[in-house]
């Protein structure tokens, strides 16, 4: 784990830092240190350290006094956010025991398997020492990496998971949650996800009346439970080799609400329709209409049990033309109405 378990990080000269947050860092009931990878994703790491900061003052101030947070990057690096973003104001990794946890935040760049070993030491610094880490959106990936998770259940965004599982065959990672507290170590599906486990996370250290001064800041319903499963309508391919099949059923997945034709489909796979239905075929037994359909159907089960939205808009959203066509093909697939399936799946919880 190198020299830094002997020698922590240097911090930065008092004089840098305003006396106010100097003080908040040493006095709030809950410190997260944000470390941010290259490209990583925006919506995840802003809903984050929105909530803490919307909880950590009256009246929207942002003084940090029930809440405070740094944010690092090896080497204080200006890191580029995914969307093109620059965040050049961050320090050098400091002392992660200065902190209750540290949120890794990841992005595009998941597909990185080699992260500089300076940071996968930091990592294992922290939880060394005991210091909680959070894997948010894709930063799970180098918390992975690093050699910390194991054992654990980890909560991955439903678009990553096949490179997940592809990566780290041997970890336990799920889909069905938004995030999943470990104990030692934290995992969030990202996007806005996040601002769920920063709402968790300051019930936790500052209580529900902080929490619920972030809800009304962010205008929210409410706090989503972890157990809210994601939209899991996605296909399970671990066990299909064919790249094509993989690469079309994901731009199905992408376009649930707009189906695109059949030719549509294998252009962007880059084969004939033909070859297409042959791939599907043999790799999961049925046409790519077929399993377009059922993936639909799938959502709108989804859909359903986890959204308050009406049986039209739901209708719209699965890609139907209106609610009666919705109703006829979900009542052949499953054998009653969309409002009889809500009914009874809403009704059993």
């Amino acid at each position: 784990m190198g020299d830094m378990l002997h020698e922590p990080p240097p911090t930065p000269d008092a004089a840098e830092i305003p006396t106010s947050v100097l003080q908040a860092a040493r006095t709030s009931p809950l410190r997260v240190g944000f470390v941010l990878l290259d490209q990583f994703t925006l919506a995840a790491f802003g809903g984050l350290i929105d909530a803490l900061r919307l909880a950590a003052d009256h009246g929207g101030r942002s003084r940090q006094i029930h809440a405070s947070w740094k944010v690092m990057s090896l080497e204080a690096a200006p890191r580029r956010a995914s969307c093109g973003v620059v965040i050049s104001d961050s320090t050098r990794l400091l002392d992660p025991t200065q902190f209750d946890y540290i949120a890794v935040c990841g992005g595009n760049d998941y597909l990185n398997e080699h992260q500089p070993p300076a940071l996968l030491d930091y990592l294992q610094q922290a939880a060394a020492r005991r210091v909680r880490l959070i894997g948010v959106c894709t930063g799970t990936f180098a918390i992975a990496q690093a050699g910390v998770a194991e054992g654990r259940t980890l909560c991955i965004h439903w678009n990553v998971l096949e490179a997940f599982r592809a990566q780290f065959p041997t970890l336990n990672a799920v889909t069905d949650k938004l995030f999943v507290d470990e104990g030692d170590l934290l995992s969030c599906a990202g996007s806005t996800a996040a601002i769920d486990l920063g709402l968790y996370l300051v019930t936790r250290h500052c209580g529900s009346g902080k929490a619920n001064q972030a809800v009304r800041h962010m205008m929210l319903q409410g706090m989503r439970p972890p157990t809210l499963p994601q939209p899991h309508f996605f296909a399970d391919l671990a066990k299909v080799a064919d790249a094509r099949v993989h690469q079309a059923v994901h731009f199905m997945e992408q376009r649930l609400d707009d189906p695109p034709s059949m030719d549509a489909i294998a252009r962007y796979v880059g084969c004939s329709s033909r070859q297409l239905e042959r791939a599907f075929s043999a790799a999961l037994g049925a046409s790519p209409a077929a399993y377009q359909r059922q993936l639909r159907k799938d959502y709108a089960c989804w859909m359903l049990e986890n959204s308050p939205r009406s049986i039209t808009e739901i209708a719209f959203d699965c890609g139907f033309s209106d609610a009666a066509h919705f109703s006829r093909e979900f009542r052949n697939a499953f054998g009653v109405s969309p409002r009889q399936y809500r009914a009874a799946r809403v009704g059993s919880r």
